[in-house]
């Protein structure tokens, strides 16, 4: 994201020169919030169809944003880190369970939409929809929160 920053032209009005944490913290957030919005209004708008077995995909991909973003990168990169029981294998454990979670929520709510929605006439498809984008913008929020930030902006 950083490479991509630099090739932008800016405007007048914006200055972001050093507010790149706060802009990957703003577009994370707008799409960890989009997502949650999605489904609930699809559990709104057709509650009669909607199963409160659906909201699983997503709270495993919520869990999963806060598992990655938890782990800082120097936890996983200096072997200079001894702290908990497993030093940085088990802070390179922890993230990958993370991110296992997080694309274990995309692939259920893919085979959720698939096996309910998408063969069936009589189901309305944007339960599927939001079902779907939901977990894709909760993956995609945590990977821009955990990536697209600097940790240490003053070294």
């Amino acid at each position: 994201m950083g490479s991509l920053m630099e090739y932008l032209t800016s405007c007048i009005w914006f200055e972001g020169g050093d507010k790149r944490n706060a802009l990957a913290s703003f577009v994370s957030g707008t799409l960890f919030f989009t997502g949650w919005w999605l489904i609930i209004d699809a559990n709104v708008t057709h509650s009669d169809v909607f199963h409160g077995a659906y909201h699983i995909c997503g709270v495993a991909g919520t869990i999963s944003l806060f598992m990655i973003n938890v782990v800082s990168n120097s936890q996983t990169q200096n072997e200079l880190y001894s702290g908990g029981c497993m030093g940085p294998r088990g802070a390179r454990l922890w993230l990958f369970i993370g991110f296992v979670c997080g694309f274990a929520a995309v692939i259920a709510s893919c085979w959720i939409f698939f096996s309910d929605f998408a063969g069936h006439v009589t189901n309305p498809k944007w339960i599927g929809v939001a079902l779907l984008l939901q977990n894709v913008f909760i993956l995609v929020g945590s990977l821009i929160f955990k990536f697209g930030r600097v940790e240490d902006p003053w070294g």
